[in-house]
């Protein structure tokens, strides 16, 4: 199993090794401990993750305001309220019910990779003494395919160009000038691009 302290193990889906190394890591932590994404604890971001792939219906929330942001929080008090520590990692670890489309293969592996990926450093990176993991090729060409989708969401204000630091490669997510390129492994430049910029080592020129 992928441990969050060491080299995670190449696997046919990111979006399962990435989950299992989450809860281990929540697990060792507890449900008080602070997170990068600013107001969380571990518990809340237990919860957001575990009403994301069971509750549907709160998921317009996460992303619009109004009576949807209302109903999504909610659904996340009473879920808080109701489910204990142990039982919440659990229902982390489990995934969405088997009659979700999101529990299966395919869709998993497109809206999960990157949302696991990205959630499991928002605990790392919020610890102490952090340093950065050492992700397989293949999880790495995983993240990079997301870049695209999560940098288009940054401001507006010129073109945007990511480049890999690894490789090379480079995208143009919009044009324009003055453009901005950003620079790093994948998992870098996906957490700048998911607004992480206190936490991800990227190069912006």
């Amino acid at each position: 199993m992928a441990r969050y302290n060491g080299r995670v193990t190449d696997s046919p889906a990111l979006s399962r090794t990435e989950r299992a190394a989450l809860a281990d890591l929540l697990a060792d932590l507890g449900p008080d401990e602070p997170t990068c994404c600013e107001g969380w604890t571990t518990a809340d971001l237990a919860v957001h993750l575990v009403v994301r792939d069971r509750r549907p219906d709160a998921a317009p929330g996460a992303v619009v305001g109004g009576p949807f942001a209302r109903w999504t929080a909610h659904v996340s008090d009473r879920w808080r309220r109701g489910t204990p520590w142990p039982a919440l990692l659990d229902q982390l670890r489990s995934g969405p019910p088997a009659f979700l489309p999101t529990a299966w293969d395919p869709v998993d592996r497109l809206v999960n990779g990157a949302e696991m990926t990205i959630h499991h450093e928002d605990v790392r990176r919020a610890r102490p003494g952090w340093a950065p993991r050492e992700l397989p090729a293949a999880a790495q060409d995983v993240l990079w395919g997301q870049v695209p989708v999560l940098a288009r969401t940054r401001p507006r204000g010129g073109g945007l160009v990511v480049r890999r630091s690894d490789t090379g490669a480079t995208r143009t997510v919009r044009s324009g000038s003055p453009a901005t390129t950003v620079t790093g492994e994948p998992l870098e430049v996906l957490l700048w691009a998911s607004g992480r910029d206190s936490v991800a080592r990227v190069e912006v020129s």
